[in-house]
């Protein structure tokens, strides 16, 4: 009676079971879109590389559907005193938000890993101490805004305050691109200014510590004139936190 009962209920279970099987494979199926969920010819850097290809597209087309939008306020401006008064006020903001090209005297500092093998690094020193990190970056970014920087680019992306700066490995991600060392900070604005900040800076003289002994890579030239171009990514703030 027992082992009946047993074999019972597992003759129900089993086409219930199977049912069940059947959608999980059916709804991964249409998921995938007849394509290997897991498969093992995927690559990570083709797949970053597709993805930055993908967002070079989009950004243009925001810059060219943001250009219609700007060439129509302005053209409805004449007929209409608020937006006219708007507009005005909207054209002094983007000096400052980034939204104009701007050009002027400046400072341009490349950052590069070591040309140290894994064999040659120093006694006490590590493989991390021998590439660029997210921190170094940081760290002279922040000392060109602090020595008055007027305008920032980061590799050929034209930078503001709340750019993010981020590292993954040995590589730069920037609003969606990803870039490989050596990384190149351009800032215009007072070179007197901005090359002190670098040299006060506690955390680009720890960094230039690392220059000396791991042969990292620091470079700081003076410019006479650079020219940036308009900054094209969104301005609005999107995750935000205050301090507890």
């Amino acid at each position: 009676m027992t082992v009946r009962g047993r074999l019972t209920r597992w003759g129900v279970l089993v086409p219930v079971v199977g049912l069940v099987a059947g959608a999980l494979f059916s709804s991964s199926s249409r998921a995938a879109k007849g394509a290997d969920l897991r498969s093992t010819t995927a690559n990570l850097p083709d797949l970053i590389r597709k993805q930055t290809r993908a967002n070079q597209l989009r950004a243009a087309e925001l810059d060219a559907t943001q250009a219609q939008v700007d060439a129509l306020e302005k053209s409805s401006a004449p007929f209409d005193q608020d937006l006219k008064r708007l507009q005005t006020k909207a054209d002094a903001l983007a000096v400052t938000v980034g939204r104009t090209p701007v050009q002027g005297p400046g400072i341009t500092v490349s950052l590069n890993d070591s040309p140290l093998r894994g064999d040659q690094i120093p006694d006490g020193l590590g493989v991390d101490d021998i590439v660029v990190h997210q921190q170094d970056v940081q760290a002279v970014v922040n000392a060109l805004w602090r020595g008055g920087a007027e305008a920032m680019m980061l590799m050929d992306q034209r930078v503001i305050a709340t750019s993010a700066v981020r590292c993954v490995g040995n590589t730069l991600i920037l609003q969606g691109r990803v870039y490989s060392p050596p990384f190149v900070i351009r800032a215009i604005g007072d070179r007197a200014t901005m090359s002190d900040a670098l040299v006060t800076d506690p955390q680009v003289s720890l960094y230039r510590e690392y220059v000396a002994v791991a042969q990292l890579g620091y470079d700081v030239k003076t410019s006479s004139n650079l020219t940036f171009p308009a900054f094209s990514g969104s301005i609005k703030m999107t995750y935000a936190a205050t301090g507890s």
